[in-house]
């Protein structure tokens, strides 16, 4: 891999973006999708109904929130900072990770819960920062695939935990589990940090980046909120945080309830991070040669396909739409979010404005847990993981409403570039 010293010139494949990938085991598929997993595990070592454990996952995405919340102004405040941050929330991660495991209450484990959806939060924009500046701008999308497909593999690895996290003979594999992954965590801080630490030596709070930060950050916040801008982009990412988070808080659960093998539960979970594995790449190509809205309403709309494969009550069309939630629809959108942002706002505030619109995103989380409990409590586990289509939908629907914003915007653009060459 060829190193270049020089900021937004490396390729996407590159070593940076490879830690940051493993970075994004942690920070998404262990840290925050894990819990779905185990929840069976935890459920018979804690007690509790799957509503009142939902409201434990509904705890994590508050605390992810509050994360995306104070990162803006804590950026504001030491913008220089950033490598450091970044380098104390990974360890930390890592840390909570471990400590997690060793619960034995509702409300340790909420502040758990709490603590590494705070730090997720503050990860998962500063590895995503720090990683696509050093990325060539053409390639960021793929860049931002390869790091995404992290979060993938995290999921494929909980699901080869299935047999010792589910199984009722192995009561404290969940926590067992939890450990593991927390070491890893730590690692991987210490590689991230390993390759970045030269370019985090070299930024100065003097640099001409941050002299005017704060006008682009304020212009930043009017384009994100801006209908006729970044809004129906925003709010589409909203509704795919509250969908994709009930589909994976209440499908391992439901696939027990209908007396599958842990195994084969744990097989069907590995299978949708062996797809994302794919959609990272897909993706990635996709919105760099494509950078539109219709085509992040594409892959959300196959989604909600997938998705409501569950009504079906066939086991066969459950782990189809599964494989489809996994191949299009799970890690496509943060990245083609992504992707799109880095487009769209000014390199100054792109930190912050990706935390406002991560904020979006775990609004969205938090609201669909404590919704898809309510449904699975009245209705059951089927309805209840069903429940997320809807949610998928109106998020297609608002991609696609930017999309058309996009068009519209450019079709506009059009005859002033043509009056200007007259």
């Amino acid at each position: 891999m060829k190193e270049d010293r020089d900021m937004g010139t490396k390729s996407a494949f590159n070593w940076i973006t490879l830690w940051a990938s493993c970075l994004f085991v942690v920070i998404l598929g262990f840290s925050r999708l894990s819990y779905g997993m185990f929840l069976p595990g935890i459920q018979r070592e804690l007690g509790g109904s799957y509503g009142q454990l939902g409201v434990l996952g509904t705890v994590n995405f508050v605390g992810y929130l509050a994360g995306t919340l104070c990162l803006s102004p804590l950026l504001s405040r030491f913008p220089d900072r950033k490598y450091l941050i970044n380098r104390i929330t990974c360890l930390l991660l890592g840390l909570t990770l471990i400590g997690s495991a060793f619960s034995y209450h509702f409300i340790e484990l909420g502040l758990w819960r709490f603590a590494i959806g705070w730090l997720s939060a503050l990860a998962t924009v500063l590895v995503l920062s720090i990683a696509m500046d050093a990325v060539r701008p053409a390639q960021r999308g793929v860049a931002s695939g390869l790091i995404w497909l992290g979060g993938s593999a995290g999921i494929l690895v909980t699901g080869l935990f299935a047999p010792f996290t589910i199984d009722p003979l192995h009561l404290q594999g969940w926590r067992y589990a939890w450990v593991i992954m927390g070491v890893f965590g730590l690692i991987a801080a210490l590689g991230f940090e390993f390759v970045t630490r030269n370019r985090g030596a070299g930024k100065l709070p003097s640099q001409p980046e941050w002299k005017s930060g704060d006008k682009d950050i304020e212009k930043a916040y009017r384009l994100l909120l801006n209908p006729k801008r970044l809004l129906f982009l925003i709010a589409s990412y909203f509704f795919f945080g509250a969908g994709y988070i009930i589909y994976f808080t209440y499908l391992i659960p439901y696939l027990v309830t209908k007396g599958i093998p842990s195994f084969n539960a744990g097989l069907i979970w590995s299978l949708i991070g062996f797809a994302g594995l794919f959609n990272g790449w897909i993706g990635g190509k996709a919105i760099d040669r494509w950078p539109s809205g219709y085509t992040l309403a594409s892959g959300l709309m196959l989604g909600t396909i997938g998705v409501s494969g569950v009504v079906t009550n066939n086991l066969l069309f459950t782990v189809l739409g599964a494989s489809i939630i996994g191949l299009v629809s799970f890690i496509t959108p943060p990245l083609m979010t992504t992707a799109l942002l880095r487009r769209h706002v000014p390199h100054q505030a792109y930190a912050a404005c990706l935390s406002i619109a991560t904020a979006f995103f775990a609004a969205g989380q938090i609201t669909g847990p404590v919704l898809g409990g309510m449904v699975v409590e009245r209705y059951g586990l089927q309805f209840g993981v069903a429940s997320s289509s809807i949610f998928m939908a109106i998020a297609a629907a608002l991609a696609g409403l930017y999309g058309q914003q996009q068009r519209k915007t450019l079709n506009d653009a059009v005859p002033k570039a043509e009056s200007l060459v007259e």
